[in-house]
C-alpha cells in the first residue's frame, strides 16, 4: 500500500514538473527579445551608404554625412510577423529618418552602390509631420502618408525620446507613436525581411552631423495579438477588392466585388451595358473607342445613391487616356454624351490636350473637373500603366476633399458662395443648382479611352 502511494506521488511529481517546464518554455517563447544589447552593434550590419553609426550612452547614434545616399543599419536576421517597440529621438526639425521592416537588399542597385527596399515607418520632424506614416523605400514610395490621420500628426516630439510601436501580423501593418495610433496598412507584397534603422541622405553641408538615436529596441515574434485601433481611422488597403475585418466593422462596403456587374447599370440604361466594358482578373475596364465620349458602352453608375461618404478606389490609365469618377450624379439632365456630376478627373496630364484646357489646371488629374485644380507634386503621381489610388470624402457639412495616392490635393465646400461662383464660370453654368443635389449616384466615365478600376469601396458617413 505504501509502495503504491509512493509510486503515485512520483508520477504526480513528474507530471507537475513536466507541466511546469512547458509553462516556462511557453513563457520564454512569448517573451520580448532585445535586438540591441545597449553596448555593441552585434547582430547588425551597415548597408547602402557611408553615414556613421555607433553606440553612445546605451543608444545607437546615427550621424549624417555628405556625399552618400541613404544609409541603413540592418539586422542580420529576417522577421515575418512581429510586434516591435523602441525609443527614437531626432534632434533637428530639418532631419529625416525611419525604421525599415520586412525589407530587403539588392547589392547591384543604384549602379552598384546597393539598394535597400521595403516598408519604412517614417520619422519626420518637419512641419509636414508625417511621422509614423508608411513609405515603401526604393520601390513604390508613399503608401500611408501621415496626413491620412490628422489627429496623430502631432504625436512625435523633437529633441526627446518617442515611444514607437510597430505591429506586423499577416498582411496588416499598424504603427503607434507615444501610444497614439497612426497608420494602418493592408498590403501583401512582403511577408518577411530584415529590420533597419535609417540615416537619411542630405543635400547641404550645413545638415552634416545631424543626429538620430534609437534605444530599447525589442521584438516579439510569438504569442502575437492584434492591438485594437480606435474607430474610423482610414486604412490604406492595396489588396485588390478586399476589406479587412477592421474596415468591415467601421462600415466599409465594396462597390465592385471584382467578379461581376452587381450594383451597377448603364447611366442611360436599365441594365449594365452589353458592350464597352469588361471584367477580368478583379478589374473593371472601360474599353477604347478612339476617344469618342460615351460612344461604346457609355457611363456606368451605382444603382444606389449616396449623400455623405468616404469613397476610395484604384485606377490605371493608358497613354493619352481621359476618364473620371463622378459623384452626386442625378441623371436628371438627360445629357447627350457623358452624364453630369461633380467629377474627380482621371487623365494622362502629360499627353492629353484637356490638361491644358480650362483654368489654372482645373482639368488635370485629381482636379474637380473644370472647377478646382488639384495641388499635387509630380512625385506623388504614379506612371501611366501603374495603379494610382484616389479618394473622395463628403462630410455631413458638405466639406469635400480629393486625395491622390494618399495625399490631399484639394478641398471645397459644396453649395457655398465660392463654389457657386466657380460653377458660374464653368461649363456647368447651364445646369441650375449644379452639384448641390442632396444625393446622387457614383459614376465611372466612358470617355472613349481604356481605363481600369478596382478596389472601389465606400463608407457612408
Amino acid at each position: 500500500m505504501k509502495q503504491r502511494i509512493l509510486i503515485t506521488h512520483c508520477i504526480g511529481l513528474v507530471f507537475l514538473l513536466g507541466n511546469s517546464g512547458t509553462a516556462i518554455s511557453q513563457k520564454s517563447i512569448n517573451e520580448w527579445q532585445n535586438l540591441f544589447d545597449g553596448k555593441t552593434l552585434s547582430g547588425w550590419k551597415k548597408l547602402a551608404g557611408t553615414a556613421e553609426y555607433k553606440v553612445v550612452d546605451g543608444a545607437i547614434m546615427g550621424t549624417t554625412v555628405m556625399n552618400t545616399g541613404n544609409t541603413f543599419l540592418v539586422t542580420e536576421k529576417e522577421y515575418g510577423d512581429f510586434e516591435m517597440e523602441m525609443e527614437v529621438m531626432i534632434m533637428d526639425t530639418t532631419g529625416n529618418s525611419g525604421m525599415q521592416i520586412r525589407s530587403h537588399y539588392d547589392p547591384a542597385g543604384q549602379n552598384g552602390k546597393g539598394l535597400v527596399y521595403g516598408y519604412q515607418v517614417e520619422i519626420d520632424p518637419t512641419s509636414r509631420k508625417w511621422s509614423g506614416g508608411i513609405y515603401d523605400e526604393g520601390r513604390r514610395l508613399w503608401l500611408y502618408p501621415g496626413s491620412l490621420n490628422p489627429p496623430a500628426q502631432n504625436a512625435f516630439k523633437v529633441g526627446v525620446y518617442n515611444h514607437i510601436r510597430i505591429e506586423c501580423i499577416g498582411n496588416e501593418i499598424k504603427t503607434w507613436i507615444n501610444d497614439i495610433p497612426v497608420a494602418y496598412l493592408a498590403d501583401a507584397v512582403d511577408a518577411r525581411g530584415f529590420i533597419g534603422l535609417q540615416v537619411h541622405a542630405i543635400g547641404k553641408p550645413e545638415f552634416a552631423g545631424q543626429k538620430v538615436y534609437w534605444k530599447n529596441i525589442k521584438i516579439r515574434t510569438n504569442g502575437l495579438k492584434k492591438k485594437d485601433f480606435p474607430e474610423n481611422i482610414f486604412v490604406v488597403n492595396t489588396i485588390p477588392n478586399h476589406l479587412t475585418a477592421y474596415e468591415k466593422s467601421n462600415g466599409w462596403k465594396l462597390l465592385f466585388n471584382g467578379k461581376d456587374t452587381s450594383g451597377r447599370k448603364g447611366a442611360d440604361q436599365a441594365e449594365f451595358p452589353q458592350k464597352g466594358w469588361k471584367i477580368k482578373d478583379g478589374v473593371i475596364t472601360v474599353l477604347s473607342s478612339q476617344g469618342k465620349e460615351a460612344a461604346n458602352g457609355g457611363d456606368i453608375v451605382t444603382r444606389n445613391q449616396f449623400d455623405f461618404f468616404d469613397l476610395s478606389f484604384e485606377f490605371k490609365i493608358t497613354p493619352g487616356a481621359n476618364s473620371g469618377i463622378k459623384y452626386f450624379v442625378t441623371l436628371s439632365e438627360h445629357n447627350t454624351g457623358s452624364a453630369i456630376g461633380l467629377e474627380y478627373q482621371v487623365l494622362d496630364d502629360a499627353t492629353h490636350p484637356d490638361a491644358k484646357e480650362g483654368r489654372d489646371g482645373n482639368r488635370t488629374m485629381a482636379s474637380l473637373y473644370d472647377l478646382l485644380p488639384a495641388n499635387k507634386q509630380p512625385r506623388f503621381l504614379r506612371k501611366t500603366g501603374e495603379w494610382n489610388s484616389g479618394r473622395i470624402t463628403v462630410s455631413p457639412g458638405n466639406h469635400v476633399t480629393h486625395y491622390l495616392n494618399g495625399v490631399k490635393v484639394l478641398e471645397y465646400e459644396r453649395g457655398s458662395q465660392t463654389f457657386r461662383e466657380l460653377v458660374a464660370e464653368s461649363k456647368y453654368k447651364i445646369w441650375p443648382h449644379f452639384g448641390e443635389a442632396k444625393q446622387g449616384h457614383i459614376l465611372l466615365q466612358d470617355h472613349g479611352n481604356e481605363v481600369s478600376f478596382r478596389s472601389i469601396k465606400i463608407r457612408e458617413l
